[in-house]
């Protein structure tokens, strides 16, 4: 679809918005984006008002409008969807951010004397640069990567964001003054002690990083890939013919749609159904036009050579009404493949921490304020350090909240 024919469709949906005075919309935004009034913007034709409130609320909304899981969003909660035509939101959100953003600079504000050392250059780290910078801090960003952009640069296949996006939140990045520092790994190259020393604030981040295992016999065999290592550079992998992708999640999709587009005979298994997989809704449904195919309710529990052991899986309702999934004893099979992609979740590193450990909770994840400082004092988390693997909308939300706090502490009396 050309711009203008997507321009026109877009005014079309602009008109059918009902500009909610309690829109469901945003409410369900992980970052509360105020789209009726976005959308009074758009419809006056005040497309550069309406990117200041994008980016001031959102700085990653050019992206954010193109990899949101919208359906468990936006869309899925505009109040339309009861006549089940709900208004295509994220498609003029991203005909108004996405073109800004290549416009839009980063104006720092008046120098406060402070500084802040921010771990992790993905979303939430960008994020809180920007934020902090035009709150008059300095700030350096120390990520292992040897460019910013995270997931969105090292994970995120290309087909589904070009690289023009994130390239430009590096120039920006540089053009207000914010310091990258990148091939540094915190707990190796440098320490939490001595960022603690030398900034007055240290925010933590860091994505998570580290691929969960199966914890299976034969795992550790060369023909096993964790997704993640995969996503960064594809090319350098020989795959072979057929490719196996456990799991469910997005970065199942992007794993299985990234070897499936490289000529490889694709499968994703999942343990459960398409009703529970945590992946975007429309990510699977394009796998699937493409050529992937996915073998449900099954799971492996060994790797022997060249060959997984599948067990069936099936629902089960628990007495207390939840429903969990189990597997069937004797129903083990054999499956043959080439390469197999793990991609069931991650984990951050703790043990970035080093002799510096924060206070823990119940959970093992350390402690937190409302504004998301750790006991260390000066030592604030954002992103996955909070989350989890999370979403690129709501790794910004966090670091908004991180923002708050340390602008709270180290600039009003």
């Amino acid at each position: 679809m050309d711009n203008t024919t997507a321009t026109a469709n877009n005014h079309i949906e602009a008109a059918r918005c009902l500009r909610c005075k309690n829109a469901r919309c945003s409410a369900a935004c992980a970052v509360h984006t105020d789209v009726p009034s976005v959308m009074g913007l758009y419809r006056e034709g005040r497309t550069e008002e309406a990117a200041d409130i994008l980016f001031s609320n959102n700085p990653f909304s050019a992206i954010t409008s193109q990899v949101c899981d919208w359906s468990k969003a936006c869309y899925g909660h505009c109040i339309l969807n009861a006549k089940k035509v709900p208004v295509d939101w994220h498609s003029i959100e991203f005909e108004i951010a996405g073109e800004a953003l290549f416009h839009t600079e980063v104006v720092p504000g008046m120098e406060n004397g402070k500084k802040v050392a921010v771990v992790g250059a993905g979303p939430a780290g960008i994020t809180a640069a920007f934020k902090l910078r035009e709150a008059g801090f300095s700030v350096t960003v120390f990520d292992a990567n040897e460019r910013p952009g995270g997931v969105l640069r090292y994970g995120i296949p290309e087909f589904r964001l070009d690289r023009k996006y994130v390239d430009r939140y590096e120039t920006m990045m540089s053009g207000a003054g914010i310091l990258f520092r990148g091939c540094t790994r915190l707990g190796q190259d440098i320490t939490v002690s001595a960022l603690r020393q030398e900034y007055d604030a240290v925010l933590i981040a860091a994505g998570a990083g580290i691929p969960r295992k199966l914890d299976i016999p034969g795992e550790e065999s060369e023909r096993i890939i964790y997704a993640l290592d995969y996503l960064k550079n594809p090319s350098s992998y020989k795959l072979g013919h057929k490719v196996l992708v456990i799991g469910g999640g997005n970065v199942t999709m992007d794993a299985c749609r990234t070897a499936n587009r490289n000529g490889h005979d694709t499968w994703v298994y999942y343990r459960k159904s398409f009703e529970n997989m945590p992946a975007n809704s429309i990510e699977v449904e394009e796998a699937r036009q493409e050529g992937v195919k996915f073998e449900l309710f099954e799971v492996p529990v060994e790797i022997r050579g060249n060959k997984a052991v599948m067990k069936h899986c099936e629902n089960v309702t628990k007495p207390d009404g939840r429903i969990a999934t189990k597997m069937i004893d004797g129903s083990e099979h054999e499956v043959e493949f080439d390469s197999m992609l793990v991609a069931i979740s991650a984990n951050v590193d703790m043990g970035i921490f080093g002799d510096e450990m924060p206070e823990l909770n119940n959970s093992g994840w350390p402690s937190v304020d409302e504004f998301q400082k750790t006991s260390l004092g000066n030592v604030y988390l954002a992103g996955d350090f909070i989350l989890g693997p999370a979403t690129v909308v709501e790794a910004v939300a966090s670091a908004t909240k991180a923002v708050e706090g340390i602008i709270r502490d180290f600039t009003e009396a």
